[in-house]
């Protein structure tokens, strides 16, 4: 849940975001789309405890970001935008090493990683120095740190960049797969190709402010019966 939640960057004006409230279900895979500076990672960044928040709130099962950030974030996987990672250490090392600081256990750890690294076609590289990595393998490599816990929400912010062609449909079928488990996936992407192919809601932003949230289907039809949700979007958002 988020509740009327406000950002204003310092020597900002203009609020990046601006009492925006959402609710994302258990099962769904939720979408963030907007142009850029929408608002989108920002709003990304207040969810998952890396920005303060200057109203709002922010709450998974009636555990609120404000008041036990540790059990609000040992619930959350994020992938970030900007891949950050330890390049110094392995692959391995690293996916260990965030498995501890989750506290799993550790054959469960190690099976995951098996399967996801598998998945990844990243197995064969998992003993290699991180730093020695292309793009691309440090996204996966991200993506998979993020399900070490098995997090009830995941969290991701243009997670398609870099990825090969059957990367990415991997990872669609696993965003698809992780919500029939009944988790949340939310993501935030410019694909909307993706978003109207996988998503079962949208939320659309532009300067801070929520414009439109809605099933993909509802929103065409809204706005005169669009056949994609690109030419829905042109059309909304030009009229802000």
């Amino acid at each position: 849940k988020i509740k009327n939640l406000s950002k204003t960057y310092k020597n900002k004006q203009e609020k990046a975001l601006d009492n925006v409230s959402l609710d994302v279900s258990r099962g769904e895979i939720f979408g963030l789309v907007g142009p850029n500076g929408a608002g989108k990672s920002t709003l990304i960044k207040s969810i998952v405890g890396i920005l303060k928040i200057d109203e709002g709130e922010v709450s998974l099962d009636n555990i609120y970001l404000s008041k036990d950030a540790t059990s609000f974030k040992a619930e959350i996987g994020y992938v970030s935008d900007n891949h950050t990672v330890m390049e110094r250490l392995t692959g391995r090392e690293y996916l260990h090493f965030i498995s501890n600081i989750y506290k799993v256990n550790p054959e469960e750890s190690k099976a995951l990683i098996s399967e996801l690294t598998e998945k990844f076609s990243l197995q064969g590289a998992l003993d290699d120095v991180i730093n020695t990595y292309s793009h691309g393998m440090k996204q996966k490599l991200c993506i998979i740190a993020t399900l070490i816990h098995k997090p009830k929400v995941w969290i991701l912010d243009e997670p398609l960049s870099g990825l090969d062609p059957q990367s990415a449909y991997d990872l669609k079928m696993m965003m698809k797969d992780y919500a029939k488990q009944g988790n949340i996936v939310i993501f935030s992407t410019h694909v909307l190709e993706v978003v109207e192919k996988v998503c079962d809601r949208v939320a659309i932003l532009n300067k801070g402010k929520l414009i439109e949230l809605d099933t993909i289907d509802n929103i065409m039809a809204k706005y005169g019966k669009f056949e994609s949700l690109e030419d829905a979007f042109i059309s909304i958002t030009k009229k802000v």
